[in-house]
């Protein structure tokens, strides 16, 4: 297939679903972790949920970049923002972000600067252009955005722009994952492994769940064909008592990864000895920070905050969305307190987030089947 009407073909996404139908065992319930929030946004925006058969259930996991980010995170990067002589630039998802006070966009109404930028380049220019400015990147994401960073920061280096500097947020994903296996009250046979991350560091870097854990992964893209293939993958896996590693997105993915990004990502970062996840707690070695060599273009080097570990509001409960504990419909406070103009949480905020993807599909979720 080439064109994006074939990966979203009615005919062609009832006969994949009912060869899952097919495959699954009566009376078996199929517990499968679509990692990636674009994932999600995709099962509900075309009601792929609606075409499985009842015992295959989607549970939905940790791959919101912005989501993950704890509120004390979110609190360092306002009080940089707050300096009168800083820029702060960030991907649009960040600015409704609560943190323990503010969001970054109440902070902007307050008198900080905060600008949204579509590429850490972005950010990169707005330094050149106001020398006489502090400009910060608060840079988010898994090993998907972290390469793009990493060729900025680069550059910024060579320039010698000495009025730029990046908060590091990226996240790793092999991490978050080993800690939802390793944790008895989290039930998973199989994941629908995440195509962004996937393109940078390949199908490879999951062979850990197959070996370590005994699960099957699908590395699937992001059309309605994909996931629905993905998912008959898995399922006839299971059926087969097989667990492996297997590239549904072999037109992108390569097993080995993007060889030149993750070398620039070598070059730039350095491991964190720890990082705080929401709904995760801390967990070692999952994050990444600016190396030695790049230290002059570290804002966490260059200015003061808190640093502090703040727990989620009570009634939000996206941590446990994030581990897959729980669905969001199942939040007392979802589409009631809690909406897309009004978030409690980072899950009904961000683009990728899976209280967003209920919210504004899974309303429609019957209709959008029976119509596929």
């Amino acid at each position: 297939m080439r064109f994006v009407d074939e990966f979203r073909n009615p005919e062609l996404g009832h006969a994949v679903a009912d060869a899952i139908a097919a495959a699954v065992e009566p009376g078996h319930e199929y517990r499968i972790m679509e990692v990636c929030g674009g994932h999600t946004h995709v099962i509900y925006k075309y009601g792929l949920n609606g075409l499985l058969p009842d015992n295959v259930k989607l549970v939905h996991g940790p791959g919101c970049p912005v989501c993950v980010l704890p509120i004390g995170r979110v609190d360092d990067g306002i009080a940089i923002a707050q300096h009168p002589e800083v820029i702060l630039t960030c991907f649009g998802d960040m600015l409704r972000v609560p943190g323990s006070k503010l969001t970054l966009l109440e902070a902007r109404a307050r008198g900080a600067d905060v600008r949204i930028v579509y590429s850490p380049l972005d950010a990169l220019r707005l330094a050149r252009e106001n020398p006489d400015r502090e400009v910060v990147f608060f840079a988010i994401g898994f090993e998907t955005t972290a390469p793009a960073t990493a060729l900025t920061l680069m550059r910024a280096k060579a320039q010698g722009l000495g009025n730029f500097s990046c908060m590091c947020s990226h996240v790793l994903i092999e991490p978050p994952l080993r800690a939802l296996l390793d944790d008895p009250d989290v039930r998973l046979d199989g994941f629908v492994g995440p195509g962004h991350v996937a393109a940078i560091v390949g199908t490879d870097a999951f062979e850990f769940i197959p070996r370590d854990y005994s699960r099957p992964v699908v590395v699937a893209g992001f059309e309605p064909l994909d996931l629905l293939q993905a998912i008959r993958m898995l399922v006839e896996q299971l059926r087969d008592g097989r667990h492996a590693v297997e590239n549904q997105y072999a037109r992108t993915v390569p097993a080995a990864g993007n060889r030149r990004a993750l070398e620039a990502m070598a070059d730039v970062f350095a491991v964190r000895p720890e990082f705080e996840w929401r709904g995760l707690g801390s967990i070692p070695h999952s994050a990444l920070r600016l190396s030695d060599a790049y230290a002059e273009l570290d804002a966490e080097q260059r200015f003061e905050m808190p640093h502090a570990r703040v727990a989620d509001r009570k009634a939000c409960r996206c941590g446990e969305v994030l581990r897959g504990a729980i669905s969001p419909t199942e939040c007392r406070v979802f589409g009631t307190v809690c909406t897309p103009e009004r978030p409690l949480g980072a899950c009904m905020v961000s683009s990728e987030g899976a209280c967003a993807a209920y919210y504004n599909f899974g309303r429609f979720e019957c209709a959008s089947a029976t119509s596929a």
